[in-house]
Parts: structure tokens; C-alpha cells; sequence
């Protein structure tokens, strides 16, 4: 089969592919036919080697698979497996042994286990989660870390209430999840946008307030007034958007800290400005599980803009980097 292999921080360009054996499932495995997968920004993060230094990086070094979201079917099974069989469409989880609790393990797809970016592979049976006959692969293949992101985001730390409101930053994949999760939960939406196609794009996601913040400097204020203060806002830029998001909120509001578009993450300002900040760090398997659930009982279908082929994974990769695209980038890996 074909693989995808990369050194954290050699770039995009440096990307292979490769013709990879691959052996039977052992014991407690299940060997999955991978059918797509969908590009997270914490990939361009390893390619770029934006956080590279002391501690590693995200991979930890040497050469590693990238992605962690991606979706296909069991084809085998080894000894001892019962949670999934032959057949089942299934997704491997974030970090391949958090199942439960706040703890995560560091076993996390594309970072420091290998990824998804692969036509055949075996996972730990136990973590994988089925998905459902309402999500096609590549919408499910959205979900491991831009979908979770967005849920965790909503409903861990301050769960969110019928009729409050979210403020998304951009049309990435994690804010456009957080936009749906949001508008099925019964909360409105702020999005905003440097670009207002992609603007146009939302509202008819259900958008009920779009913001160009390119050509409007104060979208924080309307923001607050046009919400009465804002109750959880999706931060994916980091800290030099970190004023602007706490002059939007609601004295009860939160910002959910999970980007660095831009710069330094927000969290990293804890403590110096008076709002709440909660790190996002993805989720676990029960939480994956409890959004996926909730995306099919409510017609959720995750956007993916548009996909490439394994063989133009790098083409795929300087997509995602352009920023030229709206909700996900996939890949295709028939």
C-alpha cells in the first residue's frame, strides 16, 4: 500500500510517498482500509516545524505518517477484538488510547503515532469508533480532531445554552463545525471572515451575524452589541485577536483557546486579561462518540471543500497552507 511519511519541520516539500508492506492485524488489532482522510492545521504545524525545539515538537523527531482524521472500513481483525468486525465503517480517534477522563495520552494520530495519510492500516481495536450510515467517509473523516475540537470547545468547560450566542473565527474546519454543532443546539452564531464569499457561504450555513474583519475594524463591538456579549468564542487565531475576542464577551462568557493562526496561543496569556480562557485540547472517545451521535440526529453534514488525490498530497497540503478553501481539504486514498 501507499503511505505518506514526513520529518516535522522539513516542510511540505518534503513529503513522500512510499510503497509500505503491511503486516496482519496482531492481537487486539483491526486492520482498516482507509478511504479518506481531511487536513487539519496542526498538520501544516508538523510540516512546518512551528513547534519544533526542546521538547520535540509534536512527533518527537524522526520520520512519522501525517493526519489524524480519516475515515474507511475493517477488513480484518485480530485475536481477541470484539468492539468492531469485517465490514464496519469506522474512524480511528485523536489519540489512540484516551477513552475516558480529562488525562490525554500523548498516542496521538500524526503526531506521536504514526497517521492516517495511508491506504491500509492496523489500529488498536479500541480505538476506533463506528461511524453511522448518516455520515458519508469524508464527512466523517472531519470529526477526529476539527470536529472534536469544536464540541469540546461548546460543551466541556461551560456547556453551552439554548439561545446563547458563539462568536467563530474564520471558515476553517473547526469553525465551521462549531457553527453547526451551535445552530442544531439552538444558539446563534457570529462568523467572521477576511473574505465575504466565504461569508456569504456561511450565512447559508445559518450564520445569524457575518463580520468581515478586514474591512470593518470594529467587528469586536458589533460583535458584543449585536449579541449583548458573546458566551463562547471559538479561538483559533491566538493571542493577538485575544483583546478584541474579551471586549466581545459577556461577563459570564468564555474563550476557547485552540489556535495559533497567527500567533502565540491565547492560553498563553492566562492570568493577564480579565476572561476566562480554557485550553482545547481535542477529546477522548466518549466525546467522540457523543458527537457523532448528536451530528446524525441532526442532519449535521461537515463541509469538505474540496479533495485531492493521495498522489498530490503536496498540492493538497499547499491548499490548506493557502488558506484558500472553505471548512476542510481532503484527500483521496483509493
Amino acid at each position: 500500500m501507499k503511505a505518506a511519511t514526513i520529518v516535522e519541520g522539513q516542510g511540505i516539500d518534503a513529503i513522500e510517498l512510499r510503497d509500505v508492506d503491511v503486516a496482519p492485524p496482531a492481537p487486539g488489532e483491526a486492520q482498516v482500509r482507509l478511504h479518506c482522510a481531511t487536513i487539519n492545521f496542526r498538520d501544516l504545524i508538523v510540516a512546518k516545524g512551528l513547534l519544533i525545539p526542546s521538547m520535540g515538537g509534536i512527533t518527537g523527531g524522526g520520520t512519522r505518517i501525517p493526519m489524524s482524521c480519516a475515515a474507511g472500513v475493517v477488513t480484518a481483525v485480530g485475536e481477541g477484538v470484539s468492539r468492531v468486525k469485517p465490514g464496519d465503517r469506522v474512524s480511528p480517534i485523536f489519540a489512540q488510547s484516551w477513552f475516558h477522563g480529562r488525562d490525554p495520552t500523548m498516542d496521538m494520530l500524526g503526531g506521536m503515532a504514526d497517521g492516517v495519510a495511508r491506504q491500509i492500516a492496523n489500529f488498536s481495536a479500541e480505538g476506533l469508533v463506528h461511524n453511522p450510515d448518516e455520515l458519508g467517509d469524508l464527512e466523517a473523516a472531519t470529526f477526529a480532531c476539527a470536529g472534536l475540537t469544536a464540541w469540546n470547545a461548546l460543551f466541556l468547560a461551560r456547556p453551552l445554552q439554548h439561545g446563547e450566542w458563539v462568536l467563530c473565527h474564520g471558515t476553517g474546519g473547526v469553525s465551521l463545525a462549531a457553527l453547526q454543532f451551535a445552530k442544531a443546539h439552538g444558539a446563534n452564531v457570529i462568523l467572521t471572515s477576511s473574505s465575504d464569499a466565504k461569508l456569504r457561504r456561511g450565512k447559508a450555513l445559518g450564520a445569524d451575524v457575518t463580520l468581515n474583519y478586514r474591512t470593518d475594524p470594529d467587528w469586536a463591538a458589533k460583535a458584543r452589541n449585536a449579541s449583548g456579549g458573546v458566551h463562547v468564542v471559538i479561538d483559533v487565531a491566538g493571542a493577538e485577536q485575544l483583546d478584541d475576542n474579551v471586549s466581545a464577551l459577556a461577563p459570564d462568557g468564555l474563550i476557547s483557546a485552540i489556535g495559533m493562526l497567527g500567533s502565540a496561543f491565547s492560553w498563553t496569556r492566562i492570568g493577564q486579561v480579565q476572561a476566562q480562557i480554557v485550553p482545547v485540547n481535542v477529546g477522548n472517545r466518549d466525546e467522540h462518540e457523543a458527537m457523532v451521535a448528536f451530528a446524525a440526529k441532526h442532519g449535521i453534514r461537515p463541509v469538505v471543500d474540496v479533495v485531492y488525490d493521495l498522489t498530490r498530497i503536496h498540492d493538497a497540503f499547499r491548499h490548506a497552507e493557502s488558506g484558500q478553501f472553505f471548512g476542510k481539504v481532503g484527500i483521496n486514498l483509493y
